[in-house]
């Protein structure tokens, strides 16, 4: 039932496992998620993050048992969740982060158009160019 319960989690990840008997009778079983091999997304910290459970033995199978109903199960889909709205978020900031790419280069192309175009005609000092006697280390004058 261990693997079943954990095989959304091996869609994404590689998984290490550490199992401890506790001195009354408990088991600590940690699960932690890996970056699987050949996947090419990098890992968040919290999709890394251990997954323990510590009970009997007979509450954890019981647990397990549950599949998807149980917290594991319920843990698993969650993180999951999150995991693909994190890599949905990245997906739309980096079309986004294109798309602006794309704006400034055609700016930048029509602004090198209207330039060339102004250049054959006269141009006059904009009004707020400072005087060609002015020094740049001084304030201007209006007299």
């Amino acid at each position: 039932m261990l693997i079943a319960s954990l095989l959304p989690l091996l869609d994404r990840y590689s998984l290490g496992f550490d199992l401890v008997a506790g001195p009354d009778g408990t088991v600590t079983l940690t699960v932690i998620p890996r970056n699987a091999e050949g996947k090419a997304h990098s890992l968040e910290s919290g999709e890394t993050r251990p997954i323990s459970i510590t009970a009997a033995a007979a509450e954890i199978d019981a647990e397990l048992a549950k599949g998807a109903d149980g917290a594991l199960g319920q843990l698993i889909t969650t993180r999951k969740t999150l995991a693909d709205q994190i890599a949905e978020q990245r997906e739309t900031a980096e079309a986004a982060r294109v798309a602006s790419a794309e704006v400034a280069k055609a700016k930048a192309a029509s602004a090198t158009t209207r330039s060339s175009t102004s250049a054959s005609a006269p141009t006059a000092p904009a009004p707020s160019a400072l005087p060609a006697e002015a020094k740049s280390d001084e304030p201007a004058s209006l007299w």
